[in-house]
């Protein structure tokens, strides 16, 4: 398990952006947008589920907004340490409850948990939220993460229980 600290984490935006350009998003960069806490499930493909707990962070669209993609590029490829990576639509960065979190239930994330920031997709499986995420990379044709190159769902919506990719 990866053992990181706020003070040297960041997160890089880059690939297909408006300007060209890559953008570090330091913890304190992260500190400058709106905290906010959403309520939501976080569900496993394995159709098990934490149900009402309560995320705490900053809404991904703001954290987007500080590095744009250019336009066509409708694809992310979230990496975390150790090589994990997970691919998502633009479109479900932007949903109101896509969290950028650092906490859970009014405790920051443990260790286990992603410490210092994960991605929380509440309408995804938990799959496509990676713990200790440290880049998105902007495409514009789709990617594959770790569990999409093993057969799991390319969206992952719960709502229409998108768990493995021969259900297209």
């Amino acid at each position: 398990m990866p053992t990181l600290e706020a003070e040297g984490w960041s997160l890089r935006v880059g690939g297909e952006t408006l300007d060209g350009g890559v953008r570090v998003l330091t913890w304190d960069d992260l500190a400058d947008l709106p905290d906010v806490e959403v309520e939501a499930d976080l569900h496993c493909v394995d159709r098990h589920s934490v149900t009402g707990l309560r995320w705490g962070g900053v809404r991904m669209r703001d954290v987007l907004a500080l590095a744009a993609p250019a336009p066509g590029s409708e694809h992310v490829l979230l990496a975390a340490v150790r090589g994990y990576a997970a691919a998502v639509h633009l479109e479900e960065l932007r949903h109101p409850d896509a969290l950028l979190a650092h906490s859970v239930d009014g405790e920051p994330l443990s260790p286990e948990h992603g410490w210092p920031a994960r991605v929380v997709l509440p309408h995804l499986y938990g799959f496509k939220g990676p713990k200790w995420v440290v880049e998105a990379t902007y495409h514009r044709e789709p990617q594959q993460g770790w569990w999409e190159s093993h057969g799991y769902h390319p969206r992952g919506r719960v709502a229409r229980e998108e768990r493995f990719a021969h259900q297209d």
